[in-house]
């Protein structure tokens, strides 16, 4: 008989959010009619912005005319979206990013699971804890890690993200290879300073490391003191590869479309010693196994740096992020220290205890779901996330259960 990959057999139960969709679907199997409100995965609520809708369109209707149909595109995406990214999101804010340089993928989730492929399996990798399970997931996958033992898999360097640390998890004493980092972040809504990224790149040079930094959540930044892309920080372009997504930016989640910055002077070596350029590699990559992402969807995608794509982004993040003002308040004024939803569409609120125990109390007391801690890795235990992407009223729903359950102790 043919055999499986063992190293799925390591992978520590279901993912995270399939398991809360399993609960909540028993509960609402259990309770016909009673209300649920989700505020647990971070998929968007509001329709994509106005200037995206027209330019998919309009990218539809080129594919009904033999003049302007488009068939295969760039492996990479098409120029005129690699400008405007180029452009828009690096070379205004003093970050030195090429279009060449960019990859257009069908989202950020994809891309840092499979950028792992590039690496050699004695990879050593560090891991935030709490961290976005793609980044262990694949990597388990990959077999880069021993069994899963106390909540952690044997081999991955953990960084451990507290309450004392503010939940930025500083660079490790022993040399690592290379480092997921991801700010604003998930699941936390912790965001690092400029003195914090500098001190990682500082790392990532000194010991020839690289940054795999997930910047999915960078359009919720309103600090102007506080970066929003790694290449921001000088040194960065020899050490770093960022992901970003439109999905939360302009609400493409179920559009797909984001990218990857891989700058063309990052190298690393093989087992021979021989030195070569990342942006070459991933190029190869993206020609064998992707086939890029539909035309329409990338003039929409480009539709989000017009003048009336920027407008309309920003009033979208701004409904967000006054979702979050909203349900931070309440956290805080509950007692329940919390950090994130100000930079961030993510709350992290230490609510001690068993998370899951936690999930269940506010599901069955109040049908509002939230997502366990304990999901994102050891040091989450204690502290549940909740998701600001939801409509207002939804929000302000939930903050007066939430209010009802707490008052009960």
């Amino acid at each position: 008989m043919f055999q499986i990959n063992d190293n799925f057999g390591k992978i520590a139960g279901n993912y995270l959010f399939a398991e809360v969709a399993r609960r909540v679907t028993s509960f609402q199997d259990k309770n016909p009619g009673r209300r649920v409100i989700k505020m647990g995965i971070g998929d968007v609520t509001e329709p994509l912005p106005a200037a995206c809708i027209k330019a998919f369109h309009d990218g539809v209707t080129d594919m009904a005319a033999r003049e302007t149909f488009m068939g295969y595109g760039p492996y990479e995406g098409y120029a005129f979206l690699r400008e405007a990214i180029a452009r828009n999101d690096f070379q205004d804010r003093g970050a030195d990013v090429s279009p060449d340089e960019i990859f257009v993928s069908d989202g950020a989730k994809c891309d840092t699971g499979s950028i792992q492929e590039l690496f050699s399996h004695n990879l050593k990798i560090a891991i935030p804890d709490p961290v976005y399970p793609v980044y262990v997931d694949s990597n388990v996958m990959a077999g880069r890690t021993g069994a899963f033992r106390d909540g952690r898999y044997e081999g991955l360097t953990y960084l451990d993200c507290t309450p004392e640390n503010g939940y930025v998890p500083a660079p490790p004493k022993e040399a690592v290879d290379a480092v997921y980092l991801c700010f604003p972040n998930n699941p936390t809504g912790a965001t690092a300073t400029r003195a914090q990224l500098e001190a990682w790149v500082k790392y990532a040079l000194a010991n020839k490391a690289l940054i795999l930094f997930d910047a999915a959540y960078e359009a919720f930044v309103r600090d102007p003191a506080l970066p929003r892309s790694i290449y921001e920080i000088p040194g960065a372009r020899e050490c770093a590869i960022e992901f970003r997504s439109f999905s939360k930016t302009a609400g493409f989640t179920g559009v797909r479309c984001g990218f990857a910055v891989i700058p063309k002077c990052l190298k690393a070596a093989d087992s021979s010693g021989k030195v070569t350029a990342l942006h070459g590699l991933w190029m190869r990559r993206q020609a064998t196994r992707f086939n890029g992402v539909s035309y329409p969807v990338q003039r929409a995608a480009a539709a989000v740096y017009s003048k009336d794509g920027k407008a309309q982004v920003k009033n979208l993040i701004d409904f967000y992020l006054e979702n979050a003002r909203l349900f931070r308040e309440a956290i805080l004024a509950a007692g329940i220290p919390c950090v994130g939803g100000d930079n961030s569409p993510y709350l992290w609120a230490h609510v001690g205890g068993d998370s899951w125990a936690f999930f269940d109390r506010l599901l069955s007391e109040a049908g509002i779901v939230c997502t366990p801690g304990s999901g994102f890795g050891r040091c989450g235990e204690g502290h549940v996330r909740f998701s600001a992407f939801n409509s207002r009223q939804n929000v302000l729903d939930a903050i007066a259960l939430l209010k009802g359950v707490l008052k009960k102790g």
